[in-house]
């Protein structure tokens, strides 16, 4: 069932519950609007259009709103499962539940009927076509999951070593989470997967549910004395144990439910791998000529292996130089987004604002946004705001790798991508770059032969840009 579907069904569930807010319909709600805020939390990372957040933010108020709600309706449930319908204890906290239920019901009501409805209609008819150019099932969205894995697995961890209430109920979250992205956009996985993860929720939903009953029936105070306290504390922990139990049975040891999901998700280099690929799907939804990006980081890509076979490298060049370099040709126009007059220091500002992906690091980021802040306009000097932080070395990779993107952008100046292949050779003193298209009499040599420049500077030579012939091009 797709994005579409849940937009649609939020709007169903409303309807259903506002006629008395009955436990039934409240819940199918709230998993439609979770189903919804889900999807679009998958979703965001990879489309930037401010309508997901939005859309997010409305879908939280109303959700909370149903919570508190929910909560003793679930409560209710469980006082009916676990106690005997003569026993005092039992009818109290019923007439208890009972009585917050209906002031909840009152709040709710509020917020049910304050929903904007055409909003969110809006938002059902719009949202589902951006939804639909991300390919299920691809690596980005394992990608994803494997993040969700990560925060999970280290949630699981912690849970097991201090076993207290609130770090299970994250727990309980952290699986949510990682359920939802393989739900919603892993159909293989999903089928594979998900009477597991099902089972998993209800289990550490339960164990919350009977915390929040303790809770509420100690606060109130609701036992007719020490025995009955006693008693019924015995009978929720002997239940909540047994969830526990049941818990670490399936998600403890070698063999455990983790290990079998992190090995259908990406390993190794291919982590880094989708995660670039995360960066470059989040690029296109804002830049308006994608397809100009993506061949400057071609072109990047063959200057740099073309310097590198040279031996014209500096020395001490960054083990991930080249793929900073064609992360930030991928990303230097996306500040077109917004407006074209100083787009490159938009670009600069949209970049640092990504959450940095598994297998990124922070400062490679950093550094990705740096350079495509300077594939244009001012030179990157230390007196730069934005390079006046970095350290020495991470000064002269900025310098080096903007240079080469500012000749690559160069070349494809016209956006016609017809310099498709580029040739460097050492002259005396000199370096020869031959690129097929390129024209010395053409306008767009103006502005190659300016964008050299830096290169030139970090290289400590002049470069020479000439037309490569297609018969002299090298055979693949």
């Amino acid at each position: 069932m797709g994005f579409a579907y849940w937009m649609h069904r939020v709007l169903e569930e409303c309807q259903r519950a506002s006629v008395d807010l009955a436990p039934d319909p409240v819940h199918d709600l709230r998993v439609a609007l979770r189903r919804c805020r889900s999807m679009a939390g998958g979703l965001i990372a990879v489309d930037p259009d401010a309508s997901w957040k939005a859309m997010k933010k409305a879908g939280k108020r109303l959700f909370s709103s149903l919570g508190a709600l929910r909560d003793v309706q679930v409560m209710i449930e469980w006082v009916q499962k676990l106690g005997s319908p003569d026993d005092p204890e039992t009818r109290a906290l019923l007439d208890l539940l009972a009585e917050r239920e209906q002031s909840h019901k009152l709040l709710a009501a509020e917020a049910v009927h304050g929903f904007d409805f055409r909003q969110w209609r809006k938002w059902s008819r719009e949202l589902p076509r951006r939804a639909a150019r991300v390919k299920r099932g691809s690596v980005v969205f394992k990608h994803l999951a494997l993040e969700r894995w990560t925060e999970a697995y280290d949630l699981h961890r912690h849970a097991l070593r201090n076993r207290s209430q609130t770090s299970f109920h994250q727990l309980r979250i952290g699986i949510k989470r990682f359920r939802y992205i393989v739900e919603n956009f892993l159909p293989q996985q999903h089928e594979l997967w998900s009477s597991d993860l099902k089972e998993l929720q209800d289990l550490l939903g339960d164990v919350h549910d009977l915390d929040v009953l303790w809770a509420t029936a100690s606060q109130v105070n609701a036992f007719a004395g020490p025995e009955s306290r006693q008693r019924w504390h015995g009978i929720i922990l002997e239940t909540r144990e047994k969830r526990i139990s049941r818990y670490r049975e399936r998600m403890v040891g070698p063999d455990s439910l983790w290990q079998v999901w992190r090995a259908e998700l990406p390993q190794g280099d291919q982590v880094r791998a989708a995660a670039t690929l995360r960066l470059k799907l989040w690029a296109s939804f804002l830049d308006p000529d994608f397809a100009h990006s993506e061949h400057v980081s071609l072109l990047a890509g063959q200057l740099f292996d073309g310097l590198q076979k040279l031996g014209l490298t500096p020395s001490d060049l960054a083990p991930n130089a080249r793929s900073i370099l064609l992360a930030a040709a991928l990303l230097h126009d996306v500040g077109r987004a917004r407006h074209e007059k100083g787009h490159h220091k938009t670009s600069y500002r949209l970049v640092r604002r990504i959450p940095v992906p598994l297998g990124w690091q922070t400062s490679e980021l950093q550094l990705a946004a740096t350079v495509a802040r300077f594939h244009r306009g001012a030179l990157p000097q230390a007196s730069q705001k934005t390079v006046r932080g970095l350290a020495p070395e991470q000064k002269a990779l900025v310098r080096y790798l903007s240079g080469i993107l500012r000749l690559a952008n160069a070349l494809d100046l016209n956006r016609n991508g017809q310099a498709k292949r580029l040739l460097l050779e050492e002259g005396k003193g000199t370096l020869l770059i031959a690129a097929t298209g390129y024209s010395p009499w053409a306008r767009s040599a103006e502005e190659v032969a300016s964008a050299r420049h830096l290169l030139e500077v970090v290289l400590r030579r002049p470069i020479l840009v000439r037309t490569l012939k297609p018969s002299a091009v090298p055979a693949a």
